[in-house]
């Protein structure tokens, strides 16, 4: 995935010209020219893995509750596009399956696991399954900021890379695993404001890929490339190519 030019990820797809997270989003992103798309993974109450940033639906579809408490035909009742644009009524949310046949073989994927807790709802293993399913093992990089549900996907999955997802370190759990020996990850995926050559430097030393998020500017993409980070996480990712190129 990391032996080319540096990457540039749809954040959500192309979110900036279609609801996220949603095949349109997806497709526009690979229109556009992207290299991968990033998306974000909840496992659905009977256990399939269902594409949705947040933990409960109300704000980008027209139902409401946690969607861990949803079984795939309820979440697929929903309209996950009116919130965004009328043009988009009645876009379903889709699975990881559906994504995975729809552009997994044009882009790479960066598989988020969404997962806040100590214990597993069994996210991590229905995205390993599907990862198997679809022979997605070189084409993808699961991250997420919770550095357990990155160990216990580890456990099931070794050779799939795994990217550490961090915004703060105050939080007990990351700090734990950050000095824990055993936490082992091949990228890091920090926000792009807390990235300088001290931070590349660091990483690079220790053999890590850096991936960044979310890079809407222009030049900050072109500064960041320049710096030696090897992905770009972005809304639009039509101008941050035109910027790179």
């Amino acid at each position: 995935m990391y032996e080319g030019e540096p990457l540039v990820f749809g954040h959500r797809g192309a979110r900036a010209y279609a609801p996220m997270n949603t095949l349109p989003a997806f497709e526009l992103a690979a229109e556009q020219g992207a290299h991968g798309i990033e998306l974000d993974v909840h496992r659905s109450r009977d256990g399939f893995p269902v594409i949705l940033h947040d933990f409960e639906i109300d704000a980008t579809t027209d139902g409401s509750g946690r969607i861990v408490e949803k079984t795939l035909a309820e979440l697929k009742a929903l309209d996950a596009g009116s919130w965004y644009d009328t043009r988009f009524a009645g876009v379903r949310i889709p699975t990881l399956d559906e994504v995975f046949e729809a552009v997994g073989r044009r882009l790479f994927v960066n598989v988020e696991i969404k997962s806040i807790s100590e214990q597993t709802d069994g996210v991590e293993q229905v995205v390993a399954d599907c990862i198997h399913r679809h022979g997605m093992e070189q084409r993808v990089i699961v991250s997420s900021f919770n550095p357990l549900a990155l160990m216990r996907f580890r456990q099931i999955m070794p050779d799939v890379p795994i990217g550490f997802l961090y915004a703060v370190a105050d939080d007990l759990l990351v700090r734990a695993a950050m000095n824990d020996s055993a936490f082992t990850y091949e990228a890091f995926h920090p926000y792009y404001q807390d990235i300088d050559a001290q931070v590349v430097a660091e990483h690079k030393q220790h053999g890590r890929i850096l991936n960044t998020w979310t890079v809407n500017d222009p030049q900050r993409a072109v500064d960041l490339v320049t710096l030696g980070v090897s992905g770009i996480i972005t809304d639009n990712p039509d101008t941050i190519l035109a910027a790179l190129k």
